[in-house]
């Protein structure tokens, strides 16, 4: 696997960046209790002194509990979705929600070249899916748990949400993603983990002035991509930094997986946009999926990766 480098840039040069201070409602030379170690941090420096990370790095401040999205001061409803204010349900917009039609669905069972195999009427107003347990069964599924997960109408709008199953439960992008720390991606059949690192603070200089030696790399590091084993065990991990993005694949690429058959040549493009990461696909085969977290919305024709079964959700039109 090979790893591009991109161009050098400030971490201090990143606009748009509100200090911590201003985001919670403190004033200047008040203490803070610094986000990533806990330790107390002044509100006037923007660095904390025990862990040397930047006071104002993407998401120190508060955010929505639903989508993510910076809250300003005494805000009572987010400005992106529309959540109250201290909603810590995890309910991720990956498209708009289909509205309800009466509470009939279809789930159709698609076969490895897509086609459909089997079709399941739904009219009730949830549906489980497990190996053992639930309303649709797949017992020869050794991937899929007992009882793996649920679609259900939620406030007029389809969800799925998983069951705490062992594999977790998938649905594929419609749309490019904004990335939140803690995601989990389906590329190919790579498990790969998102995760915001925060920005580096200064290191203070060796008493005897002496410069340490190490690799030309970009300046700001502020998330990582990590490759998951099968076991939950860390391989591999791929650096992102603002102005840069990350092209991954089969065959092209920043981060190469040529061990993959069900990934394509370009599969997926990780985008830089100033200090967030967004997800596009490549116009890959086979897409890529977002493991739920509390409830993701559905509409016609989403698909839902459950074990090893691929469903499509279709709603009357």
């Amino acid at each position: 696997m090979s790893q591009s480098t991109g161009s050098k840039r400030e971490a201090t040069s990143i606009p748009g960046t509100r200090p911590l201070a201003a985001a919670v409602g403190v004033a200047a030379g008040e203490w803070l209790t610094c986000p990533f170690c806990g330790g107390r941090a002044s509100t006037g420096r923007p660095f904390c002194p025990h862990c040397g990370r930047r006071l104002s790095a993407p998401g120190s401040g508060p955010t929505c509990g639903r989508c993510g999205s910076p809250l300003a001061p005494a805000t009572r409803f987010c400005s992106t979705c529309g959540a109250p204010v201290g909603d810590t349900g995890l309910a991720r917009r990956v498209s708009p929600g289909a509205p309800r039609s009466g509470g009939s669905i279809a789930l159709v069972l698609l076969d490895d070249a897509g086609t459909p195999a089997q079709r399941f009427e739904r009219t009730g107003p949830d549906t489980t899916i497990g190996r053992q347990d639930g309303d649709i069964r797949f017992p020869e599924d050794v991937f899929l748990s007992p009882l793996h997960a649920k679609i259900s109408w939620e406030q007029d709008t389809l969800v799925v949400r998983d069951l705490g199953s062992r594999n977790g439960t998938w649905v594929f992008l419609e749309a490019p993603h904004r990335l939140l720390d803690g995601d989990l991606l389906l590329i190919g059949s790579q498990v790969i983990r998102f995760r915001r690192l925060g920005y580096p603070g200064p290191h203070p200089p060796d008493a005897d002035a002496t410069r340490r030696m190490g690799s030309l790399v970009p300046s700001a590091d502020i998330a990582s991509l990590t490759q998951l084993r099968s076991d939950g065990s860390v391989r591999d991990v791929i650096q992102l930094s603002p102005g840069r993005d990350v092209l991954i694949g089969r065959e092209q690429g920043d981060w190469i997986f040529p061990y993959d058959p069900s990934m394509s040549a370009r599969h997926v493009l990780v985008r830089s946009e100033d200090a967030d990461f967004v997800v596009v696909d490549a116009d890959s085969r086979n897409g890529v999926a977002l493991a739920a977290r509390g409830d993701m919305p559905l509409r016609h024709n989403s698909r839902v990766l459950v074990g090893d079964k691929l469903l499509r959700v279709e709603l009357p039109q």
